[in-house]
């Protein structure tokens, strides 16, 4: 799905976000560069906006991104992304220790196993390295929450079938959003697979949600 849609991905994340995907970004971003780590892995890098504007936040840092999409790599090769690798984050093909800090922004969620994911980028990571985790949350707000499944259910999939121009595409996203931990329940899953100091900051009303965590030392 994600080869099939790779050339209207950033059209489509943009118009369904209404533009809030460039300030999740952008506050992504400055919380890494206040790491001021050397070795960035981006992970799920997809058509590669986060490890662009990483690299461009951070010009003296090595930004690594990995995606198991060709098709996406393509697009964020063409966007300027020198280092992008074909790969499943579940079995990533880097050494022990090798990155500073690991960000995956709207990827998480998507992999079979999350547990699996969050302890490979634990082995890639430093004994002192950072985890920032950017995904789709449900917000606490009632009312908030109710519109927000409206629109995931129901308008949501149809502005996808038009901007993608593939029906199906984005079927999957409200139940993947739905199913998906957040809050206090992803803050333990990422504490149960290595790590520690763990924060959970609610962004725009709690419809996405910025995870950050420090590897825990073994």
């Amino acid at each position: 799905m994600f080869n099939r849609v790779a050339t209207r991905y950033d059209l489509a994340n943009h118009v369904l976000s209404v533009g809030w995907d460039f300030l999740w970004r952008k506050r992504a971003t400055e919380v890494v560069a206040r790491w001021n780590p050397p070795c960035i892995l981006d992970v799920a890098t997809g058509s590669g906006d986060l490890a662009l504007s990483l690299k461009h936040k951070l010009p003296a840092s090595k930004v690594t991104g990995i995606d198991f999409s060709p098709d996406m790599l393509a697009v964020a090769r063409r966007k300027g992304l020198r280092d992008a690798v074909v790969a499943d984050a579940l079995k990533l093909p880097l050494a022990d220790q090798s990155f500073d800090a690991v960000t995956i922004a709207f990827g998480l969620r998507n992999m079979r196993d999350w547990a699996g994911a969050l302890r490979e980028m634990r082995r890639v990571l430093t004994q002192s390295g950072h985890l920032l985790v950017l995904d789709f949350s449900l917000p606490q707000n009632s009312s908030v929450r109710a519109a927000y499944r409206f629109y995931l259910h129901h308008i949501l999939p149809r502005i996808c079938a038009v901007l993608t121009r593939e029906k199906t595409a984005y079927e999957y996203l409200a139940a993947s959003i739905e199913n998906f931990p957040n809050g206090r329940a992803m803050c333990d899953l990422i504490k149960a697979n290595g790590f520690t100091n763990t924060t959970a900051p609610p962004l725009t009303a709690g419809i996405v949600t910025l995870y950050t965590a420090q590897a825990r030392i073994v």
